[in-house]
């Protein structure tokens, strides 16, 4: 039995150790100075030429306050919307009844295995038929990377799940003080399920925070690149210094690693809290 366990440790940590390796790797060429060759043979993973120039030479070329002012943005809306949308959805299929439920719910799921890609051109469309672009003014086209990412299928699933966990006698009680369903949803049962809550800020920060597709192909004005986009270009801009590229890539990472590290605390309780009723 102990042998089994120290053989699957081993196995987790050997795939522990290759998923983070590309990782250490970019922040290996991100340290190596101008004089050391980054594509050495065989490859040198410690820097000989340790420097921090790199970092301060791509803040210092290309806009990157503005495109992580305009991530920032970005992801605080798409993550603000879908805390609410997701739980005011999910609130009535876990908590009230009526027809068509399940038929409803289940609808809701079905759209998980439809690809963004799929559904891209037709609300690209939509987006401009509503003027929701930068051409317009800088608000507008912030919404017009928020709005097709404000609420999701798995938040609505997530959310549904954690409020099947709070005993009914919970939201009786309430509705017996004079509540009534908002304020219940609102005062009693929202404020139960922020484990929950947090678990799904963080898949939807990082999931927004990474998102490049989306703006690459909304977005006409470089004062509103989001941070994905302003560091691909660094590849056109930058094509023979792999270690700003790598700088830069490793700023872009820096804000998820905060975010998740500031919500863990709630992260391991609200995936659990999610996963027990069906």
């Amino acid at each position: 039995m102990k042998n089994g366990k120290l053989f699957s440790h081993l196995i987790l940590i050997l795939i522990s150790l290759l998923s983070i390796f590309p990782f250490l790797w970019l922040i290996s060429t991100s340290l190596k100075g101008a004089g050391e060759n980054i594509f050495a043979y065989p490859p040198v993973f410690i820097p000989s030429d340790f420097t921090f120039e790199n970092y301060a030479g791509v803040w210092k070329r290309v806009n990157l306050l503005g495109y992580f002012i305009n991530s920032m943005i970005v992801a605080a809306g798409t993550v603000l919307l879908n805390l609410i949308l997701s739980s005011l959805a999910a609130y009535p299929l876990a908590r009230m009844e009526f027809k068509g439920k399940k038929i409803i719910f289940f609808a809701i799921l079905a759209t998980i295995m439809i690809p963004f890609q799929a559904i891209m051109l037709p609300v690209y469309l939509i987006t401009i038929k509503l003027h929701l672009t930068d051409n317009v003014n800088n608000l507008a086209g912030y919404i017009g990377l928020i709005m097709p990412f404000a609420v999701s299928a798995f938040g609505i699933f997530l959310m549904r799940q954690a409020f099947l966990t709070i005993p009914k006698e919970m939201e009786e009680a309430a509705i017996i003080d004079g509540c009534n369903a908002f304020q219940v949803f609102w005062k009693v049962l929202l404020p139960m399920v922020k484990p929950s809550l947090a678990v799904l800020a963080i898949f939807t920060f990082i999931g927004s925070w990474g998102e490049f597709l989306w703006p690459s192909i909304v977005l006409t004005k470089e004062s509103l690149y989001t941070l994905p986009v302003g560091v691909n270009n660094l590849q056109g801009m930058f094509s023979a210094n792999w270690r700003y590229i790598a700088a830069g890539s490793i700023i872009s990472i820096v804000p998820i690693i905060v975010f998740f590290l500031s919500m863990q605390k709630y992260f391991i309780s609200g995936e659990n809290e999610g996963a027990v009723k069906g």
